[in-house]
Formats: structure tokens, C-alpha cells, sequence
């Protein structure tokens, strides 16, 4: 072995028989517990995992790790050897790669060694070289399925205050110093570590500590300790060959992921292993890693599996037994590569009924002897005080806390029609694809929020029913928006057969049950939609009496939205609806004086109701032209939109410090959660099971306006807050970014 300087003068391991000599040979077991391709076992963990790690390199060699998935069965199972599933962001995956899967409360681990065979858009598509079962030690010692703590109002669990780093001292110059890093790892006790050989074969693999899985040395150079366990030692084994490594940590009860790239080195000095000993006893090796990179950003993969949510465990009978699947796994390689009594009497036991758990119960003691051995306290007290056992499998209750409450508000739904109105707009026609499907009731006006996965991510925006309510089917209108991301998935990406969500419906934009008389409405471009639900609605009640007048403003007739429709019902309705057509292009923009000219031109009643909506900009003149009438605000209903772009878009601009934010609901405490970096109010909010309140979640309708009691909050603009609103202290949780610590009251307004 070579002395090299290193932090500590640290001895390096340097070839595979170092590492041989240091971790010992691994038994022959081991290695016959991996198999070609996935089994139906396989199969079971993939449906059921909401989340994996993933290491990849790029084209031009930069290695990555990170976490993807969100709901259970992301990836998808082609055949035996080929899987897919959606890399949201710009990674750009290439050759070898590999993943570890997920169950939440189940300590084993499937890993699955690969590369990459196809990319489209999004979808990577992966030939499956090798899986095998891993031991649950690294989960056990990081104790990573423990709920991190009742969300109460405490300080966030498993965050070392202060969360923004500021009042401590900083590892010192290098990327290690860059802000919320070094207090992440200080919380983080398990992590994914990839690694390639010289071959280009990829691992990742899975590691926990107890407290911090790595010690920052100083502001470039992480100590990875390396504790006994299986000796199959591929992260060891590949680094004496390719010392280029990537690594993803966590953090249990938060959504952040600190992404880390560098390069790795193995020693076993001893003076630097006894600084990581437990109750005597050190580690056998450790890693040092120079960083190169280090980034701590939100994931959506984490926030939407729900990791830590009560009741987001699997029970030990509804979890496949990967002890069992291991144990099949072994008895099958055995057969091929032995055949005779040994691995006939290996299928015989599998065979045998009670065996499987049975030998879940000595594998679990066996974990728990070796934790002790090497220093862990394998018992945990729980809440009550009482002290429990932290085994692979953690059993769950639902507490009753409605921590799904998104999910249950959701609504999936198929689409039945997509009918093209203008060049740039779709409707959208909805059905309930439940189990027992219903009808969609409003009030005509409101809209509903859409929820739709684009790149892997849950994108939400939200439109107004343009249909009459009661119907056993939901139509929303959607203008294609130069730079939407949401209306260009609808207009290129949904085909009739496809399914969405819906949650609604939401607005205090609507028809009152009982309308006067007069009805004056005002609309500019798509904002017709929720004011042709209101006239449908009213036309189909044929003993009404009631008079609706409309001006609607497009840029041309080519791209009037119902607009033949709208024609054709003026004409068979002489008497209940009149219709002004105003073509931007042919007739110049509206201004106070027209819109003035038509109102008076079309007599409305003393008692008559307006309802405008728009753009900002037309409504805030109509109002001024109605109120200049002497029209009473208690009369005039508006909606004013922005486009639909990225939500928050400019709202986190440079906010890349994890923030504490703590909500309130009329001073009494709610909870506390971290904000990660990119991050907003409400993502956080939602992520940790708050009762959040929310619906069309771009700045447009208002329903997430929280007051801001604390703190200072970067909003994204334009949004549909008042000077006023903004004046008393509200911001929308939709859009904002924490630039400190915050404490939001979400009581109603």
C-alpha cells in the first residue's frame, strides 16, 4: 500500500488485493443470490416501489446520482430485461447505469444494473443486466424508515438549526461551503453512492450510519466510513479501478436531495478510522472523497412518494418478502450452477410452508446480533417511551391524519373527446373513470385544477368548465400559451383514451343560483369559458325570462372561441342573449370608451349583475368604465388570468438556501417543514402532509393566499393579489420562496 497526501497522512487501498485483504472474500452465496433478469419477484418490488436511486454517466463522462420515481410502479416492465421510466430534468443518461429500489418500511433492497438502450424525450429505457437482493444493514443503521417525528410545530425533524447555516462555522473554502450543504449532511444518515469499473460496469449501492452517514474534513473532503457487511464490496472494487464517484443523500421528513460528484480514495488508517468507531469498535475502511460538486436541490421523486408520511408504509402482509425472494434467487443459481442434493433440498425448504417466515425472523435477529456487534444501538423507544425493535419490516397505522389529502381530493378522470375550436384551443371532454363514476357539479364560472405527469413530474393548472353542471361529462376549454408547459402537453401530448386528474371544483367566480333579470358579461379571449358555462347553463332553463348581453373580444373570428356557437345560440334566443363580437385585429383593442358605448348601449337594468373576465389589464378597465356608471361593486363579479407558464417562474431566482417554515392556523401551531431550494411555500407545504389550501397553483385564483405573520417571501409575478392584499401581509403560497425563515397563518382570510 502507498502513502499518499491525504487528510491524516491516510494510507490508500490501491489494488483488488487490498481491498481483498481489508474486507475479506465473499462467500460464494452471496454472489449466487444474483440473477440474469427479473423474475416475477423482480417484478413485485418494481410495481410496488414509489421510488429508486439512480446513477448514470453523461456522454461526456460527468457522473451523476440521484432519486426518481413518485408513485409506485414508475418503472415500467417491458420484459424480463428491458425497464423504463421518465428522468425529469436535463440529465442525459449513457451506457452503463444502475438503480436500487425502494419499498417504504422494508429494510432489504433491490438492486438492478443495467444500460441505457433508448432515450425519448423524458423516458429512458434500460436492458437489465444483473439484479440481487441487498441486505437491509444500510437501512437499519441509518434507521431510515423511522418516522422522523409528528409534524407539531417543533423544529423540523433531522435539521440541525440553524437550517441556513448561518451562526456556525463553515467546512471552509470548497464546495462543501456552499449554502445548506454542510448542514444537510450533518442530518443526512443515508445516502446512494454509484460507482463504475474499469470496464464500465455500474453499481449503486446503498449506505447508512447511525447519526451522519459521511464527516466533512474540510470544505472539499467527505470520510465515508465502510462498516462490515456482505464483503460482495463492489463500491471498493470498482474505486481501484475508477476512482470517479457520484453520491444522493437524504434527509428522513424532507424533500431535498443533496447531489454530490468527485473522487474517491480507500484507506485504513487507523487513527482515522478509531475518530469513527461506535463504543469501541471502527469501521474495517473508510473513503475519502474529494468533491468536486456539491448541490442541494428539492426533488419531486422524494416530495410525491411521501416517504415519511404516516400510513405511506407498506405492512409486513402487504410487502413482498425480498428475504424470501433472495432465498429463491439463491436456490435457483445453486441449481444451475451445482444441480444435486444441495440445491434440490435449497427449493425443498423455500418449498416448505411457515420456512419463509421463519427465516425472516433469524435473518432479522441476525441483523440486530451484528448491529450490536459493530456498535449500534439496534433498539429504538418509540413514542411512547416503550423501546422496540427496528427491523427490516416497520408496521403502520393511519393515524388519521390527512396527510393524502391532495390525493384523496383527486379525481381521475379519461378522456372522451378532443374537439379543436380555434387553431390554438382544445376542449377537453372529461369523463369519470372511477369505480363509481359521477357526475362533475359546480357552479357555472368555476374552474377545476388539472393534474397531469410531464417529464416525470406532476405539472397542475387550472381551467374553467365551460359545460353545464350535472353532466356526466366535464368540458374545459385550453388555449395553447406560448411557453405553457401545461397546454402544450394538452395540445400535443393527450389523445381521447388518455387519463388525467381533476380536483374541484374551485372559484368564487360563478353564477349566483338565483340571477337577476340582467346579466351583462364582459370576456376577452379564452376568458369566454367560464362565462359560455354560465350562458349553456341559463339557455337550458327554457322558462326562464332572464336577458344575458355579451361583448367578447378575440383577435380575429378565425380565433374566436365558440364563436359559431355563440352566434348560432343568439339567433335561436332572440329575446335571452345578445352577442358583440369585437376582432382585435379588424377593430383595435378595446378601450374605456367602447366598452363604455356598448354597456349603455345595451340598457341593462338597474339591478343587473357583470361578470368580466380576462387579462389583468381589461379588467381592472371595466371596472373603472362600470364604476364610473355607478354600477355598485356588489354588482360587478370578475376574473382576471395570467398565462400559464412555469409556476413561481422569477419567484425563486437565487433562492438556493434551504428555509424553516412554520404554519399557523389563527395563531395555533400547525407544523414546521424545510423549504428546499426551488422549493415553494406550497410545495413544501404539501409535501410534508400540511393542510395547505390551494387549487389552481399558478397565482391566478387566489384560494393559496396565506398571510405572512414572519419572515420574507419572494413572489413570482404577475399573480391576481391586490395592493391591498399585499399591503395587509398575504402572499400566495403557490408562488413564493422563502428568502429566510417564515411563518405563514393559512386560516381563511
Amino acid at each position: 500500500m502507498e502513502k499518499t497526501d491525504r487528510p491524516g497522512g491516510a494510507h490508500r487501498l490501491t489494488t483488488a488485493d487490498d481491498v481483498e485483504r481489508t474486507v475479506g472474500r465473499p462467500p460464494s452465496m452471496i454472489m449466487l443470490k444474483q440473477i440474469k433478469a427479473l423474475d416475477e419477484g423482480c417484478r413485485t418490488v418494481l410495481a410496488g416501489s414509489p421510488v429508486a436511486a439512480f446513477g448514470y454517466r453523461a456522454p461526456d463522462g460527468t457522473s451523476r446520482t440521484t432519486f426518481i420515481g413518485g408513485v409506485p410502479g414508475f418503472a415500467r416492465v417491458h420484459s424480463p430485461t428491458r425497464i423504463s421510466f421518465l428522468l425529469p430534468g436535463p440529465g442525459d443518461p449513457h451506457g452503463p447505469v444502475s438503480f436500487f429500489f425502494l419499498l417504504p418500511g422494508v429494510g432489504e433492497i433491490l438492486r438492478v444494473n443495467g444500460s441505457v438502450a433508448a432515450r425519448k424525450g423524458a423516458e429512458v429505457t434500460v436492458d437489465v443486466a444483473e439484479a440481487f437482493v441487498h441486505c437491509a444493514q444500510a437501512v437499519l443503521r441509518s434507521r431510515l424508515w423511522q418516522a422522523p417525528g409528528p409534524v407539531d410545530g417543533s423544529a423540523p425533524v433531522g435539521v440541525p438549526a440553524p437550517v441556513d447555516g448561518s451562526g456556525a462555522p463553515g467546512p471552509g473554502p470548497g464546495p462543501l461551503d456552499e449554502p445548506g450543504v454542510a448542514e444537510f449532511l450533518a442530518a443526512a444518515p443515508f445516502l446512494a453512492l454509484s460507482t463504475w469499473d474499469a470496464s464500465g460496469g455500474a453499481d449503486t449501492s446503498p449506505r447508512g450510519d447511525q447519526g451522519a452517514a459521511v464527516r466533512i474534513l474540510d470544505g472539499r473532503t467527505l470520510v465515508l466510513p465502510d462498516r462490515r457487511g456482505n464483503k460482495r464490496a463492489d463500491t471498493l472494487r470498482n474505486l481501484v479501478q475508477d476512482d470517479r464517484l457520484s453520491l444522493a443523500a437524504l434527509v428522513p421528513g424532507r424533500t431535498g436531495v443533496l447531489h454530490v460528484r468527485g473522487r474517491g480514495a480507500i484507506t485504513d488508517d487507523p487513527a482515522l478510522l478509531e475518530t469513527m468507531a461506535l463504543r469501541g469498535t471502527p469501521p474495517h475502511a473508510a473513503l475519502l472523497i474529494d468533491v468536486e460538486y456539491a448541490e442541494l436541490t428539492g426533488n419531486d421523486a422524494v416530495a410525491r412518494s411521501r416517504l415519511w408520511s404516516p400510513g405511506g408504509h407498506l405492512d409486513r402482509g402487504a410487502a413482498p418478502d425480498l428475504m424470501a425472494l433472495a432465498g429463491k434467487h439463491l436456490a435457483a443459481n445453486s441449481a444451475d450452477s451445482e444441480g444435486g442434493s444441495s440445491a434440490f433440498l435449497l427449493k425443498a425448504l423455500m418449498a416448505v410452508p411457515g420456512l419463509p417466515r421463519l427465516l425472516r425472523l433469524v435473518v432479522d435477529r441476525a441483523y440486530s446480533s451484528g448491529l450490536r456487534k459493530e456498535g449500534y444501538d439496534a433498539l429504538a423507544p418509540d413514542r411512547s417511551g416503550r423501546r422496540r425493535r427496528r427491523l427490516p419490516y416497520r408496521r403502520t397505522v393511519d393515524v388519521g391524519r390527512d396527510d393524502r389529502a391532495e390525493q384523496q381530493a383527486l379525481r381521475e378522470v379519461r378522456i372522451a373527446e378532443v374537439r379543436r375550436e380555434t387553431p390554438s384551443a382544445v376542449t377537453l371532454v372529461l369523463e369519470d373513470c372511477g369505480p363509481e363514476p359521477g357526475p362533475f357539479d359546480f357552479r357555472p364560472g368555476q374552474f377545476f385544477t388539472l393534474v397531469a405527469d410531464i417529464d416525470g413530474r406532476p405539472v397542475r393548472r387550472a381551467y374553467s368548465a365551460s359545460s353545464v353542471p350535472g353532466a356526466a361529462r366535464l368540458e374545459v376549454t385550453v388555449k395553447h400559451i406560448e411557453g405553457g408547459r401545461f397546454s402544450a402537453h394538452v395540445h400535443q401530448g393527450l389523445r381521447a383514451g388518455d387519463r388525467i386528474a381533476v380536483r374541484g371544483p374551485s372559484g368564487h367566480f360563478h353564477a349566483e343560483p338565483q340571477p337577476p333579470d340582467d346579466i351583462v358579461l364582459i370576456a376577452a379571449g379564452s376568458g369566454v369559458t367560464p362565462i359560455m358555462s354560465m350562458i349553456r347553463t341559463r339557455l337550458r332553463d327554457r322558462s326562464a325570462r332572464d336577458r344575458m348581453a355579451l361583448l367578447h373580444s378575440s383577435s380575429s373570428a378565425e380565433e374566436a372561441i365558440y364563436g359559431e356557437e355563440l352566434a348560432r345560440l343568439a339567433k335561436d334566443h332572440p329575446d335571452r342573449l345578445s352577442v358583440t363580437q369585437v376582432l382585435s385585429r379588424r377593430d383595435g383593442r378595446l378601450d374605456a370608451d367602447r366598452v363604455r358605448r356598448w354597456v349603455t348601449g345595451a340598457s341593462p337594468a338597474p339591478d343587473a349583475h357583470y361578470y368580466v373576465c380576462g387579462p389583468a389589464p381589461l379588467t381592472a378597465l371595466v371596472r373603472e368604465v362600470l364604476a364610473g356608471l355607478g354600477v355598485p361593486d356588489g354588482q360587478v363579479h370578475h376574473e382576471r388570468y395570467t398565462g400559464g407558464t412555469e409556476t413561481g417562474a422569477g419567484a425563486g431566482a437565487g433562492v438556493t438556501v434551504p428555509r424553516r417554515m412554520t404554519v399557523e392556523r389563527d395563531g395555533e401551531a400547525v407544523g414546521t417543514v424545510v423549504v428546499e431550494p426551488g422549493q415553494t411555500l406550497l410545495d413544501a407545504g404539501l409535501a410534508a402532509g400540511l393542510p395547505m389550501p390551494y387549487s389552481c397553483t399558478v397565482g391566478n385564483c387566489g384560494d393559496c393566499m396565506v398571510r405572512l405573520r414572519a419572515g420574507e417571501v419572494a413572489q413570482s409575478e404577475p399573480n391576481c393579489l391586490t395592493e391591498r392584499q399585499k399591503a395587509d401581509g398575504y402572499v400566495l403560497a403557490c408562488g413564493g420562496c422563502p428568502l429566510s425563515e417564515v411563518t405563514l397563518d393559512i386560516a381563511d382570510p
